[in-house]
């Protein structure tokens, strides 16, 4: 069993989304976008620990809350991201340029890879990359649940945008024909911003990577 709850926080509205099996306690936050104390009072209140960081991408306003849960948890949590994303984070994940001057927190130790299995008690999440948004993006796939953790790659009626370092429309498109449009059509996308959606929807809804 996988329980989700979704935070939207910092400056950009982004979605984090803590994540747990309520049987081991065990907790993992994909994306902890901004204001890590209020992700993490809600992992403590619920007694899971937060074993693990998991980041699609390094854009700052997906890792700006991690620095906050860090700090108060020992040992350290794991941090996973895909290198290709690795610049990207040591440079704070591009928040300069918005004005923003995070602390991106503890130091990538797992790097993702297409394929990979995370798990997190009797959860399995497959790690697919998806570059497009950034070179380095990564879905976390959880066929069970039939929940798919798609960051910035595409959202409801939209995708990510690719007008920053690393971005590449073709690419992104090939990402989301070969890696969201192939998962089943009732396969829940959560996105870093806005509201989910399905995979089917997206399929005949999406204006910017449609089926045809």
């Amino acid at each position: 069993m996988l329980e989700i709850i979704s935070f939207t926080l910092g400056p950009a509205q982004t979605n984090a989304y803590l994540v747990a099996d309520p049987e081991t306690n065990e907790a993992a936050v994909i994306d902890p976008s901004w204001d890590g104390h209020i992700i993490l009072a809600e992992a403590q209140k619920r007694g899971w620990r937060i074993g693990h960081l998991w980041y699609t991408h390094a854009h700052f306003d997906h890792i700006g809350g991690a620095a906050a849960i860090a700090d108060s948890l020992n040992p350290l949590p794991h941090v996973a991201l895909h290198p290709d994303d690795h610049v990207l984070w040591r440079a704070g994940g591009g928040g300069a340029k918005f004005g923003f001057d995070i602390d991106p927190g503890p130091e990538p130790t797992i790097d993702f890879a297409q394929g990979m299995i995370l798990k997190l008690g009797s959860n399995e999440f497959e790690v697919r990359h998806t570059p497009g948004h950034t070179r380095g993006l990564c879905v976390l796939y959880v066929a069970k649940e039939n929940i798919c953790f798609c960051g910035d790659l595409i959202f409801n009626g939209s995708v990510g945008r690719t007008d920053l370092p690393g971005g590449d429309f073709a690419a992104l498109e090939k990402s989301i024909r070969e890696q969201i449009y192939t998962l089943p059509d009732e396969t829940v996308l959560l996105s870093g911003h806005g509201l989910q959606t399905t995979v089917g929807y997206e399929k005949i809804h999406n204006p910017f990577v449609g089926l045809n």
